[in-house]
């Protein structure tokens, strides 16, 4: 599944290619996503000049004076951006025409992703609205971790990827950022110093920056493309995620694993308590 830097950077990437530009058409070939696709409403992009593109949690917001789109990927989806047109592929489901041309080209294969319109006032939307903070240029991640900690009797790697309380840790980060903290994933989230919350917050800030840094992780689904070829992500060098079996990088004990809430996590039994 695309986690936080994955988006960030596709983000980042069509925000070069759309801001600024006209939406001269929508061709939705699929509507059967997440959520159907509503073209009655989403047509009101058509003719709008993109102000910006921003993100919030995994959602890439386009912005227009009428209003904002939400587009999530999913667990499989990518994004091409086209100079020219091409046959279309299976999955092919939508398609943003620009005025200079260029073809926004949505794929998802297992059709979890979304596109859905959200109004003039997005963070009010059902999908937006109950979000927790972004972890990145946030000071105060430490101490909300531990203000929200109290009582929750969940994994520690439960709480921190869930969205209502941080936004963005998914299962890659959440299992590198508890490593370099020293925090086994087994731990409970009220069973935490505010000194360790502190240290996991800063964690988790610098393993999804040095990952935005790099292009996000190769995920198996995952591909940003330009003009039709792949561009942007390298597989960066994991701790313990996906090294089941293999040494720790700090203690040479190998790396265990553990299923949480229903996902593998990783962990070095010696050297996170």
């Amino acid at each position: 599944m695309p986690e936080l830097p994955e988006v960030e950077v596709t983000k980042k990437s069509l925000a070069n290619h759309l801001q600024g530009q006209q939406i001269k058409r929508i061709d939705i070939r699929e509507r059967r996503l997440r959520w159907p696709i509503n073209s009655s409403q989403l047509k009101r992009l058509i003719n709008q000049n993109i102000l910006s593109l921003t993100r919030r949690g995994k959602y890439i917001l386009i912005n227009t004076k009428c209003g904002t789109a939400l587009i999530h990927l999913g667990m499989s989806g990518s994004i091409g951006i086209l100079k020219n047109d091409r046959p279309l592929k299976k999955h092919d489901h939508f398609d943003l025409v620009l005025d200079n041309k260029i073809i926004i080209r949505f794929n998802d294969p297992r059709r979890f992703g979304s596109f859905v319109w959200a109004g003039k006032n997005p963070e009010n939307h059902k999908l937006l609205k109950n979000l927790g903070p972004e972890p990145l240029n946030n000071d105060a991640l430490g101490l909300h971790l531990y203000a929200l900690s109290k009582g929750r009797k969940t994994s520690v790697k439960a709480f921190i990827m869930n969205a209502n309380v941080v936004v963005g840790v998914g299962n890659i980060y959440a299992s590198e950022s508890l490593f370099i903290s020293g925090i086994h994933p087994k731990r409970k989230a009220n069973n935490i110093s505010k000194n360790r919350y502190l240290q996991l917050a800063t964690s988790i800030k610098n393993t999804l920056e040095q990952s935005i840094n790099m292009g996000g992780t190769t995920l198996r689904d995952f591909t940003y493309s330009h003009a039709g070829e792949k561009v942007g992500y390298f597989k960066q060098k994991l701790h313990v995620y996906g090294r089941e079996g293999l040494e720790c990088s700090k203690c040479e004990q190998p790396i265990k694993s553990v299923q949480l809430s229903g996902r593998s996590s990783f962990y070095c039994s010696n050297c996170q308590h």
